[in-house]
């Protein structure tokens, strides 16, 4: 023992660390040893800093030369203790004064705004509308955000199939105003904006047309994580100088592993994406596995990486905040009054929590409060009927529907009138995407799987009514499936049909060339109207139509009789306007000649039709009135009754009166919604009258929740007549052919 403790007496002059180990360990011996220290020690106490302030007290004379070559705190410490009784309790003070930490360098985080896109088409049904949002976006565009996701998703069809609005116009409005910010869309690949492949030469020309109009970074993803349906998207939007942000569409399953997602990604930045998002459509996406998610890519791609996710489960809050710590750059947030629910996390919150983080958004709080202001005035009026009581769903993590589908189903099942089987469709949706092959419910898989279980819900009957889209999916038309799709449900789709292999839109023809001949001339304004049309044919048209009227003559439009409907006990009235003449004076005149005609040919009943209005005139006299179209069928007599100027002389257009007189088997209507011939404009009708069909053969489409129902005849049989008009609304149970078994 006592050849250990020499040796400790003698090591500390020549060993710093050990002497402060001494020092706080006995406090005592180190003043006396101070005390006793020989003048050499002064010396030894430039080398040894604890040292050195005892040292300096004890020697006056030398204490200023001690202290300039003590680091800056210390000398205040010296400075502190000028007299030799203060020099006693030197280490008391030592222990207490430590150094303040070094101003902390902070990471950029970067947050895109989802207020103008996804969040509402998460919580609103996509339902806000360019007059909502250009008074608020000088201020958005202010605020400092890294983009805003503005355009694509569901807000192209909706402006034109509800709120009547040009899309592209919508665009070039709102770049007008933001000069500052990058704006955004999200782009589905070779579906574009569709439901279904399109061919290359339609989707290079809407990518152009898109980075014309004001599109600077295109997210672009592919629902079953294919890659080959991504080649010509990305190509496009580098070709055109865009940025082309890659895609990870996340889901669960037993074949969606990190190993599998690295993959992926590896893929896309081969392709020359410019950073990679993964899409956690939603909300599953647990904290743990965003750490080791990220991490893994971190490690792997050398491209930025961004987290969008949903709140729909609760857990992307905290999903963010592990997310970032592992290496993701960006986030995804909406402001506060749409967020929550199935819509992103609140963009305030998420800036607190990394406040205390390295990681800071420098976005201007001042501004966000003006901008949830905005939007908390105008959430009354955009608002669903249907918006949920319970901010957090736990049951999306069995059924893994994303935010903005699950308004979209609420919404379709009420257009059903089925909202109340709302729980049965949740308990059929993972057993029918399991069928599927586990696609990620993601536009249009998740459209095609979910219409696909309410199907299955409402025929009683799985996979006996099948979509179109459904079909496709299944041969192989939306790319490969993840994983290999039930034997027996396949079979039972497609019957003898063959899937196919290779990238899904590699043998399409070009569709411009014949688009553009076939497009009313009168209609189109701009190339844009020209991309709109072969992207939604119908809806377009309409759209186009509607447009061309005069303002005073167009009919309400579709979202405001929504908005009626939910407002009100009884449903909302037809788009009607009485007060209006039906034909100018001109037309009158002309009519003279017309009912000699009539006459003449021996004819009952010619009906004239002009928008949503119908003028039919009889042979054996005239009789006018003017009936709304939506309700001039047999399931709702009273409505066009009541409807018309003269309720006794109102008379229905013939064919959708038809069915009062139809003595033999019909083929009803499967579903509300929209009822056509043909499988879209310009193509040829399924059947005509007299024509004898067989078991099986497609004889309408009835178009329900964006999807195409093929109607096929029941059994070998001979069509009648056809009861309903091109176009024309239809009701489930409702007579649509008159046939002859």
């Amino acid at each position: 023992m006592p050849k250990k403790t020499a040796k400790k007496k003698t090591t500390p002059r020549k060993k710093t660390a050990v002497k402060k180990v001494a020092a706080k360990k006995s406090p005592v011996k180190k003043k006396v040893a101070a005390k006793k220290a020989p003048a050499k020690k002064k010396a030894a106490a430039r080398k040894a800093p604890l040292k050195k302030k005892v040292a300096a007290k004890k020697a006056p004379a030398k204490k200023k030369l001690a202290a300039k070559k003590a680091p800056a705190k210390k000398s205040r410490a010296a400075k502190k203790a000028p007299t030799k009784r203060a020099a006693k309790r030197a280490p008391v003070t030592a222990t207490v004064v430590t150094p303040p930490a070094p101003k902390r360098q902070r990471t950029t985080l970067r947050i895109t705004d989802t207020t103008l896109r996804d969040a509402h088409q998460s919580l609103w049904a996509t339902r806000m509308r360019t007059s909502d949002i250009l008074p608020i976006l000088d201020t958005i565009d202010n605020t400092g955000y890294y983009s805003l996701e503005v355009w694509g998703g569901a807000t192209f069809d909706v402006c034109l199939r509800f709120l009547r609005e040009n899309p592209w116009e919508r665009l070039r409005q709102i770049k007008k105003i933001c000069k500052k910010t990058p704006l955004q869309m999200l782009l589905r690949g070779q579906n574009i904006l569709g439901y279904r492949h399109y061919p290359d030469d339609l989707l290079d020309r809407f990518v152009a047309l898109a980075c014309t109009n004001g599109v600077d970074i295109f997210r672009i993803f592919d629902a079953l994580n294919d890659n080959r349906n991504l080649e010509q998207a990305i190509a496009a939007v580098k070709k055109h100088g865009g940025h082309a942000q890659g895609t990870l569409s996340y889901t669960i399953s037993p074949v969606h592993t990190v190993k599998e997602y690295v993959r992926v990604a590896k893929e896309q930045v081969q392709m020359g994406i410019d950073s990679l998002v993964i899409k956690d459509m939603a909300g599953i996406l647990t904290p743990m596995m965003a750490e080791r998610l990220v991490s893994a890519l971190f490690k792997e791609i050398s491209v930025p990486i961004q987290l969008h996710s949903h709140m729909t489960s609760g857990m992307a809050t905290a999903t963010y905040v592990e997310g970032v710590r592992a290496g993701a750059g960006a986030i995804d947030c909406a402001i506060s009054v749409m967020s929550g629910f199935s819509s992103q996390p609140p963009v305030e919150t998420m800036l607190s929590i990394f406040d205390e983080t390295p990681y800071h958004a420098n976005l201007d709080r001042d501004a966000l409060r003006v901008i949830c202001k905005h939007f908390t005035e105008v959430a009354p009026k955009r608002m669903l009927s249907h918006h949920p009581l319970n901010i957090i769903d736990p049951e999306i993590l069995i059924h893994h529907i994303p935010g903005g589908m699950i308004s979209n189903l609420r919404s379709q099942l009420e257009q059903q009138d089925a909202l109340d089987r709302l729980p049965e469709v949740l308990e059929e949706l993972p057993r029918a995407r399991a069928d599927l092959g586990y696609p990620p419910l993601v536009t249009p898989t998740s459209q095609i799987v979910g219409v696909q279980a309410v199907m299955n819900v409402l025929a009683g009957d799985r996979y006996t009514m099948v979509p179109q889209e459904t079909k496709n999916y299944v041969k192989g038309l939306y790319g490969r499936s993840p994983a290999p799709i039930n034997p027996a449900v396949k079979k039972k789709i497609l019957g003898k049909e063959k899937s196919m292999t290779g990238r899904p839109a590699a043998g399409m023809e070009p569709m411009l060339p014949q688009a553009t001949r076939e497009v009313d001339a009168s209609l189109i304004q701009a190339e844009e109207d020209i991309i709109s049309y072969c992207l939604f044919p119908e809806p377009a048209l309409e759209f186009f139509k509607w447009r061309n009227m005069v303002p005073e003559d167009r009919p309400s439009i579709p979202a405001d009789l929504e908005r009626r409907k939910q407002d009100s006990d009884t449903p909302a009235p037809a788009p009607i306007q009485p007060a209006k003449p039906f034909l100018s004076q001109a037309d009158y005149k002309e009519l003279n000649g017309l009912i000699d005609k009539v006459h003449n040919l021996q004819l009952n009943e010619i009906t004239i039709r002009r928008n949503d209005l119908a003028f039919s005139l009889k042979a054996e006299g005239m009789t006018s009135g003017t009936v709304p179209v939506a309700v001039a069928t047999e399931t709702a007599p009273a409505a066009a009754a009541e409807a018309a100027p003269e309720p006794a002389e109102a008379t229905p257009e013939p064919e959708a009166a038809a069915p009062a007189v139809a003595d033999g088997p019909t083929i009803n209507a499967p579903l509300n919604g929209t009822f056509y011939r043909s499988p879209g404009p310009g193509k040829d009708k399924f059947a005509n009258a007299g024509d004898k069909v067989k078991t099986g053969d497609p004889v309408c489409i009835v178009e329900a929740m964006k999807l195409f129902n093929q109607i096929k005849a029941p059994t070998d049989c001979t069509i009648r007549a056809f009861l309903l008009n091109h176009g024309d609304p239809v009701k489930k149970g409702q007579p649509m052919v008159s046939i002859e078994e």
